[in-house]
């Protein structure tokens, strides 16, 4: 009898402690997500300065994956600026300073030419650049977060507190880089086979 009443005591333990696993996974998700930003950083580092191969239907892929996403980003700016000042603005000087470190970053690349096809290496040192900068707005932009979390202000004050308009800013010096790289690659590629196609002919 006392086995059985154990056995329904351990059932109703185990019973009681279940609904609380989605809500420790709900608490460690953004733990795990915090962990594991660096991780993508140090790979997206790695990845950008790799050497690889210029394909036409990939450039052309990404220069309108990356419009659309430059689009939809300036076009939510432009809806944050009524809460954050100055944030469309910000994501505008972002997206042309970022565009003019994508034409830098074309002058910079290692370019090798063969009659079959056109390899290239971004400079890592721009790469490099892009990152840190990334990874010190992701680390100011918390911190600027929590300091503003703790005033007493609106949810629309806290929002221009934290320096949402930087962020912005940063985000779109990113994404004008590779806009203006990748409309670069596609550019030398087919300078690259209307040179080798004329002299194959």
């Amino acid at each position: 009898m006392a086995r059985g009443f154990q056995g329904r005591e351990g059932l109703f333990a185990l019973g009681s402690i279940v609904p609380l696993i989605p809500l420790i996974a709900a608490l460690l998700l953004p733990l795990v997500f915090v962990v594991a930003i660096p991780f993508g950083l140090v790979q997206r580092y790695r990845l950008g300065r790799a050497r690889r191969r210029a394909r036409k239907w990939v450039a052309t892929l990404n220069f309108v994956m990356i419009t659309l996403s430059l689009a939809l980003f300036l076009y939510a700016s432009a809806i944050t600026n009524f809460w954050v000042p100055k944030a469309f603005l910000y994501s505008l000087v972002g997206c042309f300073g970022g565009a003019i470190l994508g034409l830098l970053g074309l002058t910079l690349t290692r370019w090798e030419e063969t009659p079959r096809t056109l390899y290239y290496t971004p400079n890592q040192w721009l790469i490099l650049f892009l990152t840190l900068t990334v990874t010190a707005r992701l680390l100011y932009g918390f911190w600027r977060g929590w300091q503003a979390w703790g005033a007493d202000r609106s949810d629309a004050s806290w929002l221009a507190a934290s320096g949402a308009a930087g962020s912005l800013a940063v985000g779109a010096l990113v994404l004008g880089y590779y806009l203006a790289y990748t409309a670069g690659v596609h550019r030398r590629l087919g300078r690259h086979r209307k040179q080798w196609g004329q002299v194959i002919s």
